[in-house]
């Protein structure tokens, strides 16, 4: 693991004023950037040839007949996103006096041991955090929530399934993305995963470590959460839910229609989001759970939670919340705040606040009181 002290160095060598803000080319970077420009920074774009033109064309900073438009200032375009890695685009980025933001497609393309152990570019956010999505890990976020009190639906193995449950692993080769299944029994969980395996939707081996849970039926909230180090507060900024392919659209089929059997298994593949707002006693519930989280990060990680997080969770009908997932950087589904910003953000600051435009506004703040070296890992 990178120290922090290292990054210190780095920091020490920036020219603060001059900071720009980066982030990779996937995920919520429209949010990070759009945010970014609000508060007045630059922004310079990681992208992947092939997937690179929402930010070098589409969305790129440009004046056309007196017209301005985009929210990208910079980019560099690579063949492969884990190329970010090599010195020489390190040493770019750390020229350009560059304080990154880290989401999950950062992880999953370059490897997280890479994240921890090779990239010297101040991250703001917790780097030593990152490993906890990682389902397979001894220390997962199911392990963090164990220890801090959290609640999260209760795990099966395959032998004592009775229930109705969640089955949760990688797909087999879009690695961003859920192999989910459902079974209630044991015999359901073995044939579905058969054919599964088949359509090469999920790998045999990554079976072994799949995590098994109860399927909680409830409505999905995202929690979108922000932890200020500069100031020990937590702030709620927005909710958000998804879309899934193709079992939204499977949703919408009546029940007499007989389904062909490749649709007998539906994906569960994040392809958008829609924001929400929650009912406000609710509210009473769920800033326990984050307080919860805030502090046990605290006490177990060298820098605690820094910045954006996001508590992915499932109400019951008793009106509890069930933690299913928790992502230790900016959520996947902050791009509904993007420029108007969210109800709760916008509530707390009077005035338009994203995701992307909080972390924005932190780095400002942390610039000007000459403490970056609280925000970045």
């Amino acid at each position: 693991m990178i120290e922090r002290s290292e990054i210190k160095e780095v920091l020490d060598g920036y020219a603060l004023d001059k900071a720009i803000i980066g982030v990779l080319g996937s995920h919520s970077a429209l949010d990070v950037c759009d945010g970014a420009n609000e508060e007045g920074f630059k922004t310079f774009v990681i992208a992947e040839k092939g997937r690179e033109k929402p930010y070098t064309k589409y969305f790129v900073r440009r004046e056309l007949n007196g017209l301005r438009k985009g929210v990208v200032d910079e980019y560099l375009v690579l063949n492969k996103f884990s190329d970010m890695m090599r010195e020489d685009v390190q040493a770019k980025l750390r020229s350009k006096n560059t304080l990154f933001i880290p989401n999950r497609s950062f992880v999953v393309y370059t490897g997280v041991e890479n994240v921890e152990d090779t990239f010297r570019v101040p991250i703001v956010g917790s780097r030593d955090m990152l490993r906890l999505e990682e389902r397979a890990e001894e220390k997962s976020y199911y392990w963090f929530c164990e220890k801090a009190g959290i609640p999260v639906p209760t795990k099966y193995t395959p032998e004592e399934i009775d229930t109705l449950v969640m089955v949760k692993l990688p797909h087999a080769v879009m690695r961003l993305e859920r192999g989910f299944f459902t079974a209630r029994s044991r015999e359901e969980f073995e044939a579905k995963a058969a054919r599964l395996i088949n359509r090469k939707v999920i790998k045999k081996e990554e079976l072994e470590t799949a995590r098994i849970e109860k399927y909680v039926v409830g409505p999905v909230f995202n929690f979108d959460f922000f932890y200020s180090p500069l100031d020990d507060e937590l702030e709620l900024l927005g909710i958000d839910w998804r879309f899934e392919s193709n079992l939204d659209g499977l949703a919408r089929i009546p029940k007499t229609q007989e389904l062909p059997d490749e649709l007998k298994e539906p994906l569960m593949i994040v392809v958008g989001h829609a924001a929400s707002t929650l009912r406000e006693s609710l509210l009473n519930k769920v800033f326990p759970i984050a307080e919860k989280f805030v502090k046990f990060a605290k006490e177990e990680y060298s820098a605690g939670m820094i910045g954006p997080f996001c508590l992915q969770t499932i109400v019951d009908a008793n009106m509890d919340f069930w933690v299913y997932d928790i992502a230790l950087r900016i959520g996947g589904g902050t791009n509904i705040h993007m420029y108007g910003g969210h109800p709760y953000g916008n509530a707390l600051f009077r005035c338009n606040m994203s995701s992307g435009r909080r972390l924005a506004l932190e780095i400002k703040r942390a610039i000007a009181m000459d403490a970056v070296d609280k925000i970045v890992t």
